[in-house]
């Protein structure tokens, strides 16, 4: 029952992420000042970005139900191929996009090597399952997605950054390392957990 609540939650925040990206792609009205300058200078790159990242955060959500991969596992498969695309478009818009970044240095190493781990996470998760190595690919794929919903918590963090009034530009850098280092720790101490629980059974 945890865990498919946690399941669910995820969802609804993925679905929440994904529906704001594809507003913001649709009406140009709809978008804040920070991203209406983004979409200013850069109109290809966030498009793509957004597009893929929306892509990617929905198929993802989808794909992590053990229930829908059980009944359903040739469209599983190419759900999969799509999500692949999608990572591969939103990631290499995401560090296009990072190579002028507002902050300066710190945010663009910060969003560039999480383009970078995003992309690189999801190609290894795809050779894995390839090569016949399902588990492995299960474990790549959860850290693709971790990396994924950076989406959902870099909205958290801004939500409460301005709930406390923490200033924007002071906390922006960091906001660029915290939305997906966390994601990864958590995935990796969760695959670390399953390893011991496995070796010591």
């Amino acid at each position: 029952m945890g865990l498919r609540l946690s399941w669910i939650l995820m969802a609804i925040l993925a679905l929440g992420v994904a529906g704001y990206a594809l507003i913001n792609l649709a009406v140009p009205t709809f978008r804040n000042p920070f991203v209406l300058n983004i979409f200013t200078h850069s109109p290809s790159a966030i498009s793509m970005h957004l597009l893929g990242g929306c892509i990617a955060m929905i198929i993802g959500a989808i794909q992590l139900n053990s229930q829908f991969r059980t009944r359903y596992i040739s469209i599983h498969r190419w759900l999969g191929r799509i999500y692949v695309l999608a990572v591969i478009v939103g990631g290499v818009a995401g560090f296009i996009l990072a190579l002028n970044s507002f902050g300066g240095l710190v945010t663009h190493f910060g969003f560039g090597l999480m383009a970078i781990c995003w992309v690189g996470t999801t190609l290894v998760a795809y050779w894995q399952v390839r090569n016949g190595n399902i588990q492995a690919h299960r474990d790549w794929m959860l850290r693709s997605y971790a990396l994924t919903l950076a989406g959902v918590t870099l909205r958290i963090y801004l939500g409460l950054s301005a709930l406390f009034r923490i200033n924007f530009s002071d906390f922006y850098p960091v906001l660029s390392w915290i939305c997906w280092v966390p994601n990864l720790l958590i995935v990796e101490w969760f695959v670390l957990t399953r390893l011991c629980k496995t070796s010591n059974a």
